[in-house]
């Protein structure tokens, strides 16, 4: 399991996070223990009761410190072998709607807006597709263009050569504020 920090609520974590919820975020950053009852054993953990551990996910989740907590398909492993960043050159009037577009595709893992590098780089959306070979990841990327009207639109199409690392992001570390 993983847990993903909220990027689309903005909160001042500085008043609403307190060292508790910094060692809770740090003790769960790294998956739920495979145990009949995970929360008891990261409130042993961290040094609290199992009930105040629901508590303080529930808490964070409604200010939007925490989104959702899930779990991470290794997508290599389960026979999805190929994948691609898609780079656009979309306008800038556009971007909002054509990447929503692209989001809502369940193939697509990620669609993120970047600022142009010019004259080097012409790019401003991006999304990542997967799919079990390249020739599904073509199909997708079809598929994508004229679902979304993409017609036309400057584009490259950067297939993964070689995996370096794949794992969620590690927010807090041994040694931060509160995590001693």
């Amino acid at each position: 399991m993983d847990l993903t920090l909220a990027n689309r609520v903005r909160v001042d974590s500085t008043k609403v996070v307190d060292d508790t919820d910094r060692r809770l975020l740090a003790a769960i950053q790294s998956g739920l223990p495979l145990v009949a009852r995970p929360y008891a054993e990261i409130a042993g953990r961290i040094g609290v009761a199992e009930s105040e551990v629901i508590m303080r996910l529930s808490r964070l989740q409604e200010i939007g410190v925490v989104r959702r907590l899930g779990v991470i398909v290794r997508h290599h492993e389960v026979g999805y072998g190929a994948n691609a960043m898609v780079v656009w050159d979309v306008p800038d009037t556009q971007v909002r709607e054509l990447g929503r577009c692209l989001a809502g595709f369940d193939f697509v893992t990620l669609c993120y807006r970047r600022p142009r590098r010019l004259p080097q780089w012409r790019y401003n959306l991006y999304c990542m597709i997967h799919g079990r070979d390249r020739e599904e990841v073509l199909a997708h990327l079809e598929w994508m263009v004229n679902r979304c009207g993409l017609q036309g639109l400057p584009h490259s199409v950067l297939f993964s050569r070689r995996r370096f690392k794949q794992r969620g992001a590690k927010y807090f570390v041994e040694g931060d504020r509160g995590l001693s």
